[in-house]
């Protein structure tokens, strides 16, 4: 059986709800989503976004694969099907049936470089399952 997508018809190029969600969150946290989502964003041309659950979530057309949220001492940058996707950096946590996130935090030593391959590989993994149905 395959599992639905999570879709959002009324994502769009460039959503500004999410410049002024990004102006909300100032200082290092604000930084931190403002340079992840940034990336997700530039994933490709076929990348929408809107603010889903009130945080910016990027979608390939309409169906979602990535979203960042800050929160008080750290940002997630969350995976709708990152529960599926190849993890070999082992920066995902959560316990969901589908998705994933990842912690970052001020301060805290990441793997950049294995995070935005996991931005990529979401973004490749969705574009795939767009093309099979």
């Amino acid at each position: 059986m395959m599992i639905p997508l999570m879709r959002f018809p009324t994502a769009v190029r460039h959503d500004p709800a999410i410049e002024t969600w990004m102006q909300a969150h100032p200082g290092e946290l604000g930084e931190i989503a403002q340079h992840w989502f940034a990336l997700i964003r530039s994933c490709g041309d076929d990348v929408r976004e809107l603010l889903h659950d009130g945080h910016p979530t990027a979608c390939v057309g309409d169906a979602a694969f990535a979203y960042v949220n800050a929160f008080t001492a750290h940002v997630n940058v969350g995976f709708f099907r990152g529960a599926e996707l190849a993890d070999p950096g082992h920066l995902l946590e959560g316990t969901g049936k589908y998705m994933r996130h990842v912690k970052l935090r001020p301060g805290q030593s990441l793997d950049s470089r294995a995070l935005l391959v996991l931005v990529e590989t979401a973004y490749r993994d969705m574009q795939a399952r767009l093309q099979e149905e």
